[in-house]
């Protein structure tokens, strides 16, 4: 599990493809001091095994499903991914919990400035848009964000980025049509899919009275 608080934006120092599986090297530096072989980490937002620690990097296997719903498969050596290891017991949680289990790819339509902040507007693909809504809470690249806007019918919606958020993560490099990981709130997604199921099959309803 995980917050959605990342850590920081660190450097892809080398990506490895073959036989259908992509073997990252990440520099964490300090960040990865103690990290053991087997331990979760999410990149932008994925929850991934570490599988190998040297000095300062740490390596990361992502197969072929993986890198063909996240937008991993796009990485290449010297981006930035979102970084945030896995929740212990008794961390403060300052988002909100994530799987690490992407849903799909929102698209970057466009990146403005907003007073102090920075607006970013994307869009949702069509079976995902029931889950998301005005006020609840996503996470993009791995971040916990409020939505501030959102058209269920176009998918079109937006999240307000503070100083400290594009301070500490990719956001600053992303440009218009960039994919952008997304996981839905998994309470939000079970109360839609229950009331659906509720409503198209009365039987099943009266079953769990």
């Amino acid at each position: 599990m995980f917050t959605g608080i990342a850590h920081g934006a660190y450097r892809v120092s080398k990506v490895v493809r073959a036989d259908g599986v992509q073997e990252f090297s990440v520099q964490l530096a300090d960040y990865g001091q103690d990290l053991e072989i087997g331990a979760s980490v999410a990149l932008n937002g994925v929850c991934l095994t570490v599988v190998a620690v040297a000095d300062d990097e740490t390596k990361f296997e992502v197969g072929s499903e993986t890198a063909r719903i996240t937008n991993l498969g796009r990485l290449r050596g010297g981006g930035f991914v979102n970084v945030e290891r896995s929740l212990r017991f008794g961390d403060e949680i300052g988002g909100h919990l994530l799987s690490g289990h992407i849903a799909t790819m929102a698209e970057t339509c466009r990146m403005a400035r907003s007073g102090a902040d920075m607006q970013l507007q994307f869009l949702v693909p069509n079976p995902w848009r029931p889950y998301v809504m005005a006020k609840g809470f996503i996470a993009l690249n791995g971040c916990s964000l409020t939505v501030a806007e959102y058209d269920r019918q176009s998918g079109i919606g937006s999240v307000n980025l503070i100083p400290e958020t594009m301070r500490r993560t990719n956001f600053p490099a992303i440009q218009r049509g960039d994919p952008l990981n997304l996981e839905v709130d998994s309470h939000t997604q079970t109360i839609v899919e229950t009331v659906r199921l509720a409503l198209s099959d009365p039987a099943w309803l009266e079953s769990v009275r």
